[in-house]
Parts: structure tokens; C-alpha cells; sequence
């Protein structure tokens, strides 16, 4: 009996492989026996069949990989890894790749795949508040158009009325609750994201200098440690295999207990920061 984890004879699609959590996806994805197409803005090391530069800032961009990879194969499974930090990068761009371009390679790619097939991406802890700003998110997602939603990104920063990586993070939540189980119903297609706590990934130098080192030293972590990229990895590479034939429209904090402690008051957010 083959295992419910096996990818053997399916082409995954790995939008932000080139290091991090999208890297160690496409390995483990690859090990698993799927057919690997890279995409990033940079050509990866991690082994792959194909691969498409794209940056996810640039809609056109996403469309014409989209096509080249629907021409070239199947589109069994789509993992979207690619996001931006905040610190050094602008909110404008952090929105553009962690939610805009998110929604638009997955809308784009939905066509082009069928019943049974999954969609998963990464959101964040930094997320889990989403319930507080759900009516400014659901204002912006209500805007399909890609131009609209940008416009609204760049007005809402002129304002100085939006902090990019937590409200990214936000609105893939809502999008993957919202839109999954239409997608669900729909095509038969899931769709799925995890939400990590602190990771050692290239990333965390940018958090350390985005909100201080003792910050995210002092992160809840009930664990007592960061999460490696590959305890990231596999709750993705499950969440598209056929193991989870029955979940779709589902967030799951892969955070090793934080979001649950915060929300049940077992753990002190008070004590995050240093005295």
C-alpha cells in the first residue's frame, strides 16, 4: 500500500524556493517522490525539474509562469513559501508578495488543477490577531482586481494606517478560511496555510532587527526553541498529500503551542518582553 504522504507521480509547484521553509518544502516534497517546479527570483540550489524567476510583485509575471507551467505539466500541488519580512522592505512590497501575489498565483493556477489536488501556503503567529482587523481585511479581499487591491495597499500606507507583514499575514488567514471551503465546494480543490512561530530560517536576522532581538528571544515558545525549516516543511507536505483528504479551509498554528496559550490566557503575553 502506497503511503497517504507519497507524491510519487505528482508535479508540485513551489512559488519561493530558494531557501527558508519554501526550501526545505521542495526537498521534502521532492523526497516524497513529487515532480518539482521551482519558482523563485532566484534559481535554487534544491533539486528541481523546472524552473520559472518570477517576481510575485508583478501579476503579468505570475500569469505567463502559470501558463509555461500548466503547458509543460499537471499542477497537482501548489505550496506558496515566497513572503518578504517587513524591516528593510517597504509595506507596500511585503503586502505585494505575502498576500497579493499569494492570491493571484493561486487564483491562477486553480484552472489548471482538479479535484483532489491541494493548495497550501504559509501565514504566521504574527497573524493570529486576524479576528480584531477582520472587517479592514475583508474590505481589502472583498477588491479581486489586483490593481484595486494595490491601490488600496498604497492608500492605507500613505495613511501610515497598515504594519505590511502582520497584516499580510492577517489577510492569508482570512483568505484561506474564506476562500477554502468555497474552493472546496467548488472544485474539489483544498486549500490550506500554517502559521509558524519564530524560525530559524535567512529570515529571523530581519525580525531581530525589525522588532529587537529580546523580542523575539522572549517570544512564547512552549517548546523552549525555535522551529527548524523542516518542522514547517512537513505540516505543508502533509496538508497537499492525500493524507488530508478531509481538510481544507483550515489554519493551523504550527507555532508549538504559542497561539493556543495566548488565546486561553495559559500563556503571559506581558512577559515577552524583557523587565
Amino acid at each position: 500500500m502506497q503511503s497517504p504522504l507519497s507524491y510519487e507521480q505528482k508535479r508540485a509547484v513551489v512559488v519561493g524556493c530558494f531557501s527558508g521553509m519554501g526550501e526545505a518544502t521542495a526537498r521534502i516534497v521532492g523526497e516524497l517522490g513529487a515532480e518539482i517546479v521551482a519558482v523563485d527570483i532566484k534559481k535554487p540550489k534544491v533539486a528541481h525539474a523546472d524552473f520559472f524567476e518570477v517576481d510575485c510583485r508583478d501579476p503579468g509575471a505570475i500569469d505567463s509562469a502559470v501558463v509555461e507551467i500548466a503547458q509543460a505539466g499537471p499542477i497537482d500541488a501548489l505550496f506558496y513559501c515566497a513572503g518578504l519580512p517587513g524591516g528593510s522592505f517597504s509595506n507596500i512590497d511585503v503586502m505585494s508578495v505575502n498576500f497579493l501575489g499569494q492570491r493571484h498565483f493561486v487564483e491562477a493556477c486553480v484552472p489548471h488543477m482538479k479535484r483532489g489536488d491541494g493548495v497550501a501556503s504559509i501565514s504566521s503567529a504574527a497573524g493570529m490577531a486576524y479576528m480584531m482587523a477582520l472587517e479592514r481585511v475583508k474590505e481589502l479581499l472583498a477588491l479581486t482586481d489586483h490593481a484595486e487591491a494595490l491601490a488600496w495597499v498604497k492608500e492605507a500606507d500613505a495613511a501610515g494606517n497598515l504594519e505590511g507583514y502582520s497584516f499580510s499575514k492577517m489577510c492569508t488567514i482570512v483568505y484561506v478560511l474564506n476562500r477554502g471551503p468555497l474552493l472546496t465546494r467548488e472544485t474539489g480543490i483544498r486549500f490550506n496555510c500554517i502559521s509558524p512561530g519564530p524560525t530559524d530560517t535567512p529570515m529571523m536576522p530581519h525580525f531581530e532587527e525589525q522588532v529587537g532581538k529580546a523580542f523575539m528571544d522572549n517570544f512564547p515558545k512552549p517548546i523552549g526553541r525555535n522551529s527548524s525549516a523542516d518542522e514547517q516543511a512537513w505540516p505543508l507536505a502533509f496538508l497537499n498529500s492525500s493524507a488530508a483528504s478531509y481538510i481544507s479551509g483550515e489554519n493551523i498554528f504550527t507555532d508549538g503551542g504559542c497561539a493556543g496559550g495566548i488565546m486561553t490566557g495559559s500563556i503571559d503575553l506581558s512577559k515577552m518582553m524583557p523587565s
